[in-house]
């Protein structure tokens, strides 16, 4: 008895429509969740998005791969059967009630109906009642006749399929429920669940992965990701699964022939697309075809998709210029792209970590720097403006140079010059945090394009050596222009020697910290303005050695070589908060691409767009399709006319009145009517 009574419970419960609404609030906020956030990530994506302390939570809750949790797998399943028990409740009464005339309605019911009319019958019985199936069959109503002890019974109805949106509603969430299911991989579940299958948390070649961390060609349902090089093939792709992957194996191989991607003029991506071919590892058969964005191409049930580009390891050439070194000469590099190779800076053991190559780039470069007073050129020299000015910079190459202690600093070098009001640069920038914006040194080009000639020059404001030649030279000047006399050369040649020195250790910032250690507060402006003239004046000198080092005659100074000289100075003075020693600059590459494809098999997804059709047609009928019902009872002298509606509003009250007039119409003439 109890355990009847248990059953009995069970089956109330399941059979509420309470329970299954709960159901199906949960899963709609579980799909929401889904959707806003992004699922599947590798782990620390979500760490650095959230922060340690709601990771935690939200990894316990199962929320990065929520149509996967079991907790979500759980409620559809429980979904299914409580929709299914519903149904199988009420399916009985709805098609019984589908097919009822109900023509066994008392006359008392039919009279309390709110819309019922009564009428003297003035004809036969007989010819009131075949007019009636005229009127009826004329306005679509299906009826059927029944006779009675006190007369004959018309019942009629139109719309008995709105009835049946419920069931297809109902239907519809079953069988989209089914196909999640489908689609959450419940096998694969079970089998993590029981240690038959274990997710790879090593970071090793696919070919050392072990069978336990491996997927079969017939696994029920999958979504992952792979790059190829142009050129390459793969028969695997990666799963991700929380801290870890698993290793997907394919029933053929897939190969990228070559990528196609197509800009707009600001040099953002227009199109994008795969040339493929698609080999069967059972047959040999190969099928070709192209993948763009939103149209796959489906083999033996999986569909691969385009989902990204980049680069796939493209071929550099970097010319390695010493920042603070005597030499003007460089140092040839060669690497390659998503690479990592050692590298020794004059005694210290380094590392390059090489990123993607990127032919394009959309950047926001910032404000020009000016020439002025001392607070300004430090100002250049040391961050990049707020003030947007965004341009389409050309290749760039984004890498880390890794000390032996670990610390690494990332730099994003350009390729191609940058213009500027008739002046170019090269650009690189640097951070030292991956949150953190590029600050972008510039580097100013020669006459000739070049960045030799800054090379040569700081080269120069580098050497010790230099400075008194540098020193001298300024003075002879001076004094032929009458500005200094003989008893004060001397004393300017060293003042001269003194700022390039201080310039040479660490910039505008050195000079600054020197000002602010040493000259009192109201004097500072002044003499700051003094080493700023002498700057000025001694770097032409020092750019006038640096070509005869290099062979080549002086140039004389004007306003465009001048502001290539003030611009020499910001650099130079910039390279101290480079971070590194070295500059690299790429000079030349050989650019291989790489597509991202997804690769998916869904048997649960022709059920979703099942269910999804039903729900479509269930609302439709729900809310479309109006079911009337009309009763007309025709005794000697008496009609009587009901009409019930599913619904109660202007257009019940309009088909009443119209049925209305046509029976007083039948009835005829009235001496005294009841409504």
């Amino acid at each position: 008895m109890r355990r009847t009574s248990f059953a009995r419970a069970c089956y109330e419960l399941l059979s509420s429509m309470r329970f299954a609404i709960s159901l199906l609030v949960i899963v709609a906020v579980a799909a929401i969740i889904g959707t806003v956030l992004q699922q599947n990530q590798p782990y620390p994506d979500y760490v650095f998005e959230f922060g340690d302390f709601w990771f935690q939570p939200f990894q316990w809750l199962g929320l990065f791969d929520v149509y996967h949790a079991s907790w979500f797998l759980l409620m559809l399943a429980f979904l299914v059967v409580s929709t299914s028990v519903c149904i199988y409740r009420h399916l009985p009464g709805i098609l019984r009630d589908i097919r009822s005339y109900r023509e066994h309605a008392s006359l008392k019911s039919l009279r309390a109906m709110a819309h019922h009319q009564e009428l003297t019958l003035q004809t036969a019985p007989a010819a009131a009642l075949e007019q009636v199936q005229l009127w009826l069959q004329q306005r679509g109503y299906r009826y059927k006749l029944h006779a009675r002890e006190d007369g004959q019974l018309l019942a009629a109805k139109k719309g008995s399929m709105q009835r049946l949106g419920y069931l297809l509603a109902h239907s519809a969430i079953v069988v989209i429920c089914l196909g999640g299911l489908l689609d959450g991989n419940l096998p694969l579940k079970l089998q993590t669940e029981l240690g038959i299958k274990q997710v790879e948390l090593r970071n090793v070649p696919q070919s050392q992965i072990p069978p336990q961390s491996r997927l079969s060609e017939g696994n029920l349902s999958f979504r992952g990701n792979i790059n190829l090089a142009e050129g390459t093939a793969a028969d695997v792709i990666f799963l991700n699964a929380g801290r870890g992957y698993f290793v997907q194996e394919l029933p053929f191989s897939i190969r990228l022939k070559q990528f196609h991607i197509e800009h707009y003029s600001t040099g953002q991506p227009k199109l994008f697309a795969s040339d493929i071919e698609v080999m069967d590892r059972a047959t040999g058969k190969v099928t070709a075809g192209t993948v763009k964005v939103n149209h796959p191409l489906i083999v033996n049930g999986i569909a691969i998709y385009q989902s990204s580009f980049g680069d796939g390891g493209s071929h550099l050439q970097f010319a390695v210029w010493d920042w603070h070194g005597k030499s003007a000469k460089p140092v040839e590099l060669k690497a390659t792209s998503q690479t990592t190779q050692s590298f020794d800076w004059q005694g210290a053991p380094l590392t390059l970590e090489f990123g993607d190559f990127r032919p394009f780039n959309i950047e926001n470069i910032g404000a020009e720097p000016q020439p002025g007073d001392m607070a300004k050129l430090l100002q250049d020299a040391r961050q990049v403006k707020a003030q947007k000015n965004v341009k389409n910079l050309g290749p760039s190459i984004q890498f880390k140079v890794r000390d032996g202690q670990g610390q690494a600093r990332e730099y994003l070098n350009y390729l191609a010059p940058f213009e500027s009001e008739g002046r170019y640069y090269l650009m690189s920038g640097v951070r030292s945090e991956v949150a953190a914006p590029f600050a972008f040194v510039r580097i100013p080009l020669d006459e000739d394009f070049k960045v030799d000639g800054f090379m040569q020059l700081r080269a120069v404001l580098s050497d010790p050596n230099a400075w008194p030649v540098v020193a001298r030279r300024m003075a002879d000047k001076a004094e032929h222009d009458g500005a200094i006399s003989g008893p004060f050369r001397k004393e300017f040649e060293q003042s001269v020697g003194w700022v390039l020195q201080r310039y040479s250790e660490g910039g505008f910032a050195a000079l600054e910290r020197f000002l602010g250690d040493r000259v009192p507060e109201d004097k500072r402006q002044a003499v700051a303005q003094t080493y700023i003239k002498l700057l000025q004046g001694a770097v032409i000198d020092a750019w006038d050695l640096s070509r005869e080092r290099a062979g080549e005659a002086p140039l004389a100074v004007d306003e465009k070589r001048y502001r290539f000289l003030m611009d020499s100075l910001v650099a130079v003075s910039a390279s101290f908060d480079y971070g590194s020693g070295f500059y690299l600059q790429p000079q030349s590459f050989q650019e291989v691409k790489s597509s991202g494809f997804q690769l998916t098999r869904s048997p649960g997804k022709d059920l979703v767009y099942l269910g999804s059709v039903l729900l479509v047609l269930g609302i439709f009928c729900m809310f479309y399709i109006r079911e009337n019902r009309i009763w007309v009872w025709v005794a000697e002298g008496r009609l009587l006319m009901a009409l019930s509606s599913n619904r109660r509003d202007a257009l019940t009250e309009t088909e009443f009145d119209t049925h209305r007039l046509a029976m007083a119409g039948i009835a005829g003439p009235q001496e005294d009517s009841q409504t």
